[in-house]
């Protein structure tokens, strides 16, 4: 399970490893926000209206869900444990609810924190979005530091200072072997 603050290129570095490793299963989240522009439904989000959002919440059908920035965003829990029952890792992209969640429901998952080289970096990717009015920047920012504060709670920090190697680093972590006691 990855996880990160807002802007700290979890959808690249996800990208990287499909691309790179396309053998590594990648879970496609449920969302209420509107598709940006070049985005594929059912290939970047499965978008969604917040009927059917509170259907699958209702019918225990997400693994975790999230409110973030006045849109919802959920794991379809039906897929993960398909592939976990495989044998094979998965790779979920989740904001820190989702993850505390996570953590709760499966506290073996292995949780990933990706991490931005400095706050600067990460205020210029936020900034140079330009998709966003500034208030939902600004609430953006709030919420990326409350999130860099959280890093302590997953078990690995992986900094995205290079997405070649971040996504390396991610699939060798998703490859390799449960730590002892976990």
């Amino acid at each position: 399970m990855l996880s990160g603050p807002s802007g700290v290129g979890k959808g690249t570095v996800v990208a990287e490893v499909r691309r790179r490793h396309p053998e590594v299963w990648v879970s496609v989240s449920v969302t209420t926000r509107a598709a940006r522009p070049g985005e594929v439904d059912g290939e970047h989000y499965w978008f969604v209206d917040d009927e059917y959002f509170d259907w699958l919440i209702a019918n225990d059908g997400l693994l975790e869900w999230a409110e973030y920035a006045g849109n919802r965003y959920g794991t379809p829990v039906a897929p993960v444990e398909e592939q976990l029952a495989s044998g094979a890792p998965a790779l979920l992209e989740i904001e820190l609810q989702g993850a505390r969640q996570v953590r709760s429901r499966a506290p073996e998952a292995q949780l990933v924190f990706l991490a931005p080289p400095s706050w600067a970096e990460l205020v210029s990717r936020l900034a140079g979005r330009g998709t966003e009015h500034p208030d939902v920047q600004e609430r953006r920012l709030a919420l990326a530091q409350a999130e860099l504060d959280a890093s302590g709670e997953f078990d690995v920090v992986v900094v995205n200072d290079d997405v070649a190697r971040a996504a390396d680093e991610l699939v060798g972590l998703l490859t390799a072997p449960p730590p002892a006691g976990r």
